[in-house]
Protein backbone atom coordinates (compact mmCIF):
# COMPACT_ATOMS: atom_id res chain seq x y z
CA UNK A 1 0.00 0.00 0.00
CA UNK A 2 1.44 3.34 -1.18
CA UNK A 3 1.40 5.79 2.06
CA UNK A 4 0.07 9.10 1.33
CA UNK A 5 1.87 11.34 3.61
CA UNK A 6 5.97 10.73 3.50
CA UNK A 7 7.52 8.13 1.18
CA UNK A 8 11.41 8.04 0.46
CA UNK A 9 13.13 5.86 -2.39
CA UNK A 10 16.90 5.07 -2.19
CA UNK A 11 18.08 4.46 -6.06
CA UNK A 12 21.41 3.21 -5.31
CA UNK A 13 23.85 2.78 -8.15
CA UNK A 14 21.59 3.60 -9.93
CA UNK A 15 20.32 7.23 -11.83
CA UNK A 16 16.96 7.97 -13.37
CA UNK A 17 15.49 10.42 -14.96
CA UNK A 18 12.43 12.05 -13.74
CA UNK A 19 10.64 14.48 -15.73
CA UNK A 20 10.41 17.89 -13.63
CA UNK A 21 6.68 18.91 -15.00
CA UNK A 22 3.80 17.29 -14.89
CA UNK A 23 0.41 17.96 -15.99
CA UNK A 24 -2.78 17.90 -14.53
CA UNK A 25 -5.52 17.69 -16.60
CA UNK A 26 -9.10 17.48 -15.90
CA UNK A 27 -12.02 16.16 -18.87
CA UNK A 28 -9.08 16.25 -21.37
CA UNK A 29 -8.50 19.86 -20.61
CA UNK A 30 -5.15 21.44 -19.07
CA UNK A 31 -5.99 22.59 -15.29
CA UNK A 32 -2.14 23.21 -14.20
CA UNK A 33 1.91 22.30 -14.47
CA UNK A 34 3.47 21.45 -11.47
CA UNK A 35 7.12 20.92 -10.87
CA UNK A 36 8.60 17.93 -8.82
CA UNK A 37 11.08 20.48 -6.74
CA UNK A 38 8.12 21.83 -5.86
CA UNK A 39 7.12 19.03 -3.87
CA UNK A 40 10.30 17.74 -2.60
CA UNK A 41 12.17 18.29 1.29
CA UNK A 42 14.66 20.98 1.20
CA UNK A 43 18.22 20.38 2.23
CA UNK A 44 18.05 16.53 1.15
CA UNK A 45 19.51 14.62 -1.75
CA UNK A 46 16.94 12.50 -1.35
CA UNK A 47 13.67 12.75 -3.27
CA UNK A 48 11.37 12.33 -0.75
CA UNK A 49 7.74 14.48 -0.84
CA UNK A 50 6.63 17.53 1.60
CA UNK A 51 3.41 15.97 2.40
CA UNK A 52 2.22 19.28 4.28
CA UNK A 53 2.85 20.86 0.72
CA UNK A 54 1.15 18.04 -1.21
CA UNK A 55 -1.94 18.23 1.35
CA UNK A 56 -2.58 21.78 0.58
CA UNK A 57 -2.03 21.40 -3.28
CA UNK A 58 -4.56 18.14 -3.59
CA UNK A 59 -7.04 20.13 -0.93
CA UNK A 60 -7.03 23.14 -3.41
CA UNK A 61 -7.36 21.01 -6.24
CA UNK A 62 -10.50 19.40 -4.72
CA UNK A 63 -11.81 22.76 -3.68
CA UNK A 64 -11.84 23.48 -7.17
CA UNK A 65 -13.46 20.74 -8.62
CA UNK A 66 -15.75 19.02 -5.99
CA UNK A 67 -19.19 19.24 -6.44
CA UNK A 68 -21.47 18.81 -3.53
CA UNK A 69 -24.27 16.37 -3.65
CA UNK A 70 -27.38 18.01 -3.01
CA UNK A 71 -30.48 15.97 -1.08
CA UNK A 72 -34.28 15.08 -2.23
CA UNK A 73 -36.05 17.45 -1.23
CA UNK A 74 -39.71 18.71 -1.35
CA UNK A 75 -41.41 22.20 -2.60
CA UNK A 76 -43.76 24.38 -1.74
CA UNK A 77 -46.38 22.05 -3.44
CA UNK A 78 -45.19 18.60 -1.68
CA UNK A 79 -43.83 17.41 -4.91
CA UNK A 80 -40.25 15.40 -4.45
CA UNK A 81 -37.46 17.31 -6.07
CA UNK A 82 -34.91 14.56 -7.23
CA UNK A 83 -31.67 14.19 -5.59
CA UNK A 84 -28.16 15.04 -7.40
CA UNK A 85 -24.73 13.20 -6.88
CA UNK A 86 -21.74 15.02 -6.46
CA UNK A 87 -17.98 14.75 -6.88
CA UNK A 88 -14.67 14.80 -5.15
CA UNK A 89 -11.36 13.62 -6.17
CA UNK A 90 -10.39 10.38 -5.72
CA UNK A 91 -7.64 10.78 -3.52
CA UNK A 92 -5.58 7.55 -3.23
CA UNK A 93 -6.01 6.87 -6.85
CA UNK A 94 -4.72 10.38 -7.37
CA UNK A 95 -1.71 10.05 -5.03
CA UNK A 96 -1.01 6.73 -6.66
CA UNK A 97 -0.30 8.20 -9.86
CA UNK A 98 1.63 11.19 -8.33
CA UNK A 99 4.21 8.50 -6.82
CA UNK A 100 4.51 7.38 -10.19
CA UNK A 101 5.52 10.83 -11.78
CA UNK A 102 7.52 11.53 -8.60
CA UNK A 103 9.88 8.47 -8.28
CA UNK A 104 9.84 7.41 -11.90
CA UNK A 105 10.62 8.84 -15.89
CA UNK A 106 6.85 6.97 -16.91
CA UNK A 107 4.37 10.32 -16.27
CA UNK A 108 4.14 13.71 -17.51
CA UNK A 109 0.63 14.03 -17.48
CA UNK A 110 -2.24 12.70 -15.29
CA UNK A 111 -5.88 13.17 -15.37
CA UNK A 112 -7.32 14.00 -12.08
CA UNK A 113 -9.12 10.70 -10.77
CA UNK A 114 -13.11 11.23 -9.69
CA UNK A 115 -15.14 9.86 -7.19
CA UNK A 116 -19.03 9.70 -7.15
CA UNK A 117 -20.50 11.20 -3.72
CA UNK A 118 -23.64 10.38 -2.83
CA UNK A 119 -26.41 12.00 -0.49
CA UNK A 120 -27.76 11.17 2.31
CA UNK A 121 -31.14 11.68 1.37
CA UNK A 122 -32.82 10.49 -1.89
CA UNK A 123 -36.46 10.28 -2.99
CA UNK A 124 -37.00 6.89 -1.98
CA UNK A 125 -36.47 8.00 1.78
CA UNK A 126 -38.03 11.08 1.40
CA UNK A 127 -41.34 9.48 0.44
CA UNK A 128 -40.92 6.96 3.38
CA UNK A 129 -40.51 9.83 5.72
CA UNK A 130 -43.46 12.47 4.21
CA UNK A 131 -46.38 10.75 5.19
CA UNK A 132 -46.97 10.77 9.36
CA UNK A 133 -46.78 14.36 10.79
CA UNK A 134 -45.49 13.92 14.23
CA UNK A 135 -44.94 17.56 15.46
CA UNK A 136 -46.38 20.67 14.73
CA UNK A 137 -46.27 24.62 15.41
CA UNK A 138 -46.94 28.12 14.03
CA UNK A 139 -46.28 31.37 15.45
CA UNK A 140 -47.38 34.85 13.92
CA UNK A 141 -44.90 37.56 13.02
CA UNK A 142 -45.79 41.52 11.84
CA UNK A 143 -44.76 40.91 7.80
CA UNK A 144 -45.01 44.52 7.24
CA UNK A 145 -41.57 44.67 8.99
CA UNK A 146 -39.05 43.84 5.89
CA UNK A 147 -36.18 43.32 7.70
CA UNK A 148 -37.34 41.17 10.54
CA UNK A 149 -39.47 39.10 7.95
CA UNK A 150 -36.30 38.33 5.74
CA UNK A 151 -34.28 37.22 8.43
CA UNK A 152 -37.41 34.74 9.23
CA UNK A 153 -37.64 33.38 6.17
CA UNK A 154 -33.72 32.60 5.48
CA UNK A 155 -33.70 31.29 8.55
CA UNK A 156 -36.50 28.88 7.96
CA UNK A 157 -35.59 28.33 4.25
CA UNK A 158 -32.14 27.21 6.13
CA UNK A 159 -33.81 24.40 8.13
CA UNK A 160 -36.44 23.56 5.59
CA UNK A 161 -36.30 19.56 4.13
CA UNK A 162 -33.29 18.94 6.69
CA UNK A 163 -33.25 15.61 8.01
CA UNK A 164 -32.26 14.60 11.05
CA UNK A 165 -31.19 10.52 11.41
CA UNK A 166 -31.57 8.38 14.22
CA UNK A 167 -29.31 9.04 17.40
CA UNK A 168 -28.27 12.59 15.11
CA UNK A 169 -28.25 15.80 16.66
CA UNK A 170 -29.44 18.97 15.13
CA UNK A 171 -27.78 22.37 16.25
CA UNK A 172 -29.42 25.20 14.94
CA UNK A 173 -26.69 27.26 14.99
CA UNK A 174 -24.58 24.60 12.46
CA UNK A 175 -27.89 24.00 10.08
CA UNK A 176 -28.36 27.83 9.41
CA UNK A 177 -24.91 29.12 9.58
CA UNK A 178 -23.89 32.41 10.56
CA UNK A 179 -25.75 35.03 9.79
CA UNK A 180 -24.35 37.88 8.01
CA UNK A 181 -24.78 40.87 5.34
CA UNK A 182 -23.46 38.41 2.92
CA UNK A 183 -25.99 35.55 2.86
CA UNK A 184 -28.90 38.33 3.16
CA UNK A 185 -28.95 39.06 6.71
CA UNK A 186 -30.76 42.10 7.90
CA UNK A 187 -30.30 44.60 10.80
CA UNK A 188 -33.41 44.16 13.08
CA UNK A 189 -34.30 44.39 16.62
CA UNK A 190 -32.41 41.73 19.15
CA UNK A 191 -32.72 41.36 22.83
CA UNK A 192 -28.70 41.69 24.61
CA UNK A 193 -28.90 41.46 28.08
CA UNK A 194 -32.19 42.26 29.05
CA UNK A 195 -32.41 44.87 27.03
CA UNK A 196 -33.41 45.66 22.76
CA UNK A 197 -30.83 46.58 20.38
CA UNK A 198 -30.56 46.03 16.63
CA UNK A 199 -28.15 43.44 14.96
CA UNK A 200 -27.57 41.57 11.82
CA UNK A 201 -30.12 38.46 11.73
CA UNK A 202 -32.45 40.59 14.34
CA UNK A 203 -35.79 37.73 14.04
CA UNK A 204 -34.01 34.23 13.98
CA UNK A 205 -34.40 33.58 17.75
CA UNK A 206 -38.80 33.09 16.38
CA UNK A 207 -37.56 29.97 14.23
CA UNK A 208 -35.71 28.58 16.49
CA UNK A 209 -37.73 29.04 19.56
CA UNK A 210 -40.91 27.84 16.91
CA UNK A 211 -38.88 24.34 15.99
CA UNK A 212 -38.10 24.03 19.75
CA UNK A 213 -41.87 23.90 20.52
CA UNK A 214 -42.79 21.78 17.07
CA UNK A 215 -39.84 19.45 18.20
CA UNK A 216 -41.38 19.07 21.74
CA UNK A 217 -44.51 18.19 20.81
CA UNK A 218 -43.31 15.11 18.66
CA UNK A 219 -41.60 14.03 21.82
CA UNK A 220 -37.98 14.54 21.21
CA UNK A 221 -35.34 14.91 23.14
CA UNK A 222 -34.19 18.36 24.01
CA UNK A 223 -30.48 18.51 24.38
CA UNK A 224 -29.74 22.43 24.29
CA UNK A 225 -32.09 25.27 25.11
CA UNK A 226 -31.81 28.48 26.33
CA UNK A 227 -34.75 31.70 27.32
CA UNK A 228 -33.98 34.83 26.42
CA UNK A 229 -33.40 37.55 29.01
CA UNK A 230 -36.67 38.94 28.41
CA UNK A 231 -40.01 37.77 27.39
CA UNK A 232 -40.48 37.68 23.66
CA UNK A 233 -44.11 38.54 22.06
CA UNK A 234 -44.41 35.48 19.57
CA UNK A 235 -44.62 32.79 22.39
CA UNK A 236 -45.69 31.54 25.72
CA UNK A 237 -43.38 32.69 28.59
CA UNK A 238 -40.30 30.33 29.05
CA UNK A 239 -41.30 28.83 25.88
CA UNK A 240 -38.48 30.42 23.66
CA UNK A 241 -35.12 29.25 22.15
CA UNK A 242 -32.35 31.90 21.97
CA UNK A 243 -30.27 31.49 19.80
CA UNK A 244 -26.61 33.28 18.55
CA UNK A 245 -23.86 32.72 16.69
CA UNK A 246 -21.29 33.06 19.39
CA UNK A 247 -23.14 32.10 22.16
CA UNK A 248 -26.48 29.99 23.09
CA UNK A 249 -27.29 27.13 20.64
CA UNK A 250 -30.60 25.09 20.22
CA UNK A 251 -30.43 21.17 19.88
CA UNK A 252 -32.13 18.18 19.60
CA UNK A 253 -31.20 14.77 19.35
CA UNK A 254 -33.45 12.05 17.65
CA UNK A 255 -34.32 9.08 19.69
CA UNK A 256 -36.95 8.06 17.62
CA UNK A 257 -36.25 3.95 15.30
CA UNK A 258 -36.90 6.70 12.09
CA UNK A 259 -35.53 9.64 10.11
CA UNK A 260 -37.22 12.79 11.23
CA UNK A 261 -37.77 15.78 8.50
CA UNK A 262 -38.23 19.08 9.20
CA UNK A 263 -40.70 21.36 7.05
CA UNK A 264 -40.35 25.33 7.67
CA UNK A 265 -42.02 27.92 5.94
CA UNK A 266 -43.39 31.09 5.98
CA UNK A 267 -47.08 31.58 4.81
CA UNK A 268 -48.27 35.85 4.70
CA UNK A 269 -47.73 36.84 8.37
CA UNK A 270 -47.33 32.97 9.64
CA UNK A 271 -44.20 30.87 10.25
CA UNK A 272 -45.04 26.89 10.57
CA UNK A 273 -42.73 24.64 10.99
CA UNK A 274 -43.99 20.77 11.15
CA UNK A 275 -42.11 17.38 11.66
CA UNK A 276 -42.05 14.28 9.87
CA UNK A 277 -41.31 10.64 9.67
CA UNK A 278 -42.16 6.93 8.77
CA UNK A 279 -45.09 5.40 9.20
CA UNK A 280 -43.96 2.87 11.69
CA UNK A 281 -42.33 5.43 13.77
CA UNK A 282 -42.28 4.72 17.82
CA UNK A 283 -43.09 8.23 19.07
CA UNK A 284 -44.58 9.40 22.01
CA UNK A 285 -46.30 13.20 21.31
CA UNK A 286 -46.20 16.15 23.76
CA UNK A 287 -48.77 18.50 24.06
CA UNK A 288 -47.42 22.37 24.07
CA UNK A 289 -49.04 25.10 24.64
CA UNK A 290 -50.58 27.46 21.83
CA UNK A 291 -48.72 30.65 20.51
CA UNK A 292 -49.60 34.10 21.45
CA UNK A 293 -51.48 35.53 18.07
Amino acid sequence: MILPWIFAVVLAGQQIHVPDSLTITKDGNNVTNINRLDFSLPYTDLPIIDSNKYNQFLDKLDKQFAVEPENARLDNNGNILAEQTGLRIHRQAFTEQFYIYFFSHKQSQMEIPMLTVYPKVDSELLSNIRSLRIGRYVTSFNSHNKNRSTNIELAAKAINNHVVFPGEVFSFNKVVGKRTGARGYLRAKVIVRGEYAEDIGGGICQVSSTLFNAVDNAGLKIVERFSHSRSVPYIPPGRDATVSWYGPDFGFKNSYNQPVLIQARTLGHLLIIKLYSAENIEYIPRKVPAAIN
